[in-house]
């Protein structure tokens, strides 16, 4: 009897122990899918923090010059001392998981979103090759430009074997990663703003930066991106002055 239960328990005891070395902790799927329960207990959280302080948000002290929808990232030291929320979201990167939570708009109408890290991965792994490629030579790697003060990346130059790109949180697609006349790289999310200005109600106009369409709709904040507005309806990039 009990030599049939060990018979019987052991291959249940090696998928458990498979189950653990396949999918450590942030690889876990509940810290890589965003799920909408923790936004909305995030985003109760900082409404009760500003009750509490006058209308101040959770937010991490960050440079002047970080962009925009990288800038307010949730303090959430913060938030447990005051004893407002006692567990990390599992989505979190804090807590092993690939998203960070920042606040858009925190000086009006705070809403707390996403960063997809995955997205902070991909651009950080050419930005390395870059570095390297910048040490030995005066000029960035540019390839084709495909706007005024925009450029692919010559990706031979850099040794990889195709355009880099990153997979859009929105749609899933592959989006270029792209350059300035610096040799900054960023995000071309002109594919998920082209569906955007379909699929949403908006009154935007020329001149307008299209990006919180984005932003306002969705779960996730475009990070790494450029500014876009809006011409003959389709998003083109608005670089500003001295890009």
């Amino acid at each position: 009897m009990n030599n049939t239960y060990i018979r019987f328990l052991w291959p249940l005891l090696i998928i458990i122990l498979l189950s653990g070395c396949l999918y450590p902790e942030s690889e876990l799927p509940k810290n890589k899918e965003p799920n909408e329960s923790q936004l909305e207990e995030m985003q109760s959280a900082v409404d009760q923090y500003r009750e509490q302080t006058q209308g101040l948000v959770p937010i991490k002290t960050k440079p002047s010059d970080t962009p925009i929808f990288q800038k307010y990232l949730v303090d959430f030291q913060s938030l447990k001392e005051r004893n407002i929320m006692t567990e990390i979201p599992g989505t979190a990167y804090e807590n092993g998981g690939v998203y960070q939570y920042t606040i858009l708009t925190p000086e009006d109408d705070p809403r707390v979103k996403l960063i997809d890290l995955r997205i902070s991965d991909a651009v950080r792994e050419v930005a390395v090759k870059l570095n390297v490629y910048r040490n030995e030579h005066i000029y960035p790697p540019f390839g084709e430009e495909i706007a005024d003060g925009v450029f692919q990346v010559d990706h031979e130059k850099l040794g990889l074997e195709s355009q880099p790109y990153v997979v859009s949180p929105y749609s899933q697609e592959n989006l270029p990663i792209v350059m300035d006349t610096k040799g900054d790289l960023y995000v071309d999310y002109r594919i998920d703003l082209a569906s955007a200005l379909d699929e949403y109600e908006h009154d935007y106009k020329e001149g307008d930066d299209i990006r919180y369409l984005l932003a306002e709709n969705t779960p996730f904040v475009p990070a790494y991106s450029l500014p876009y507005t809006v011409q003959d309806g389709e998003p083109v990039f608005q670089l500003p002055s001295g890009k």
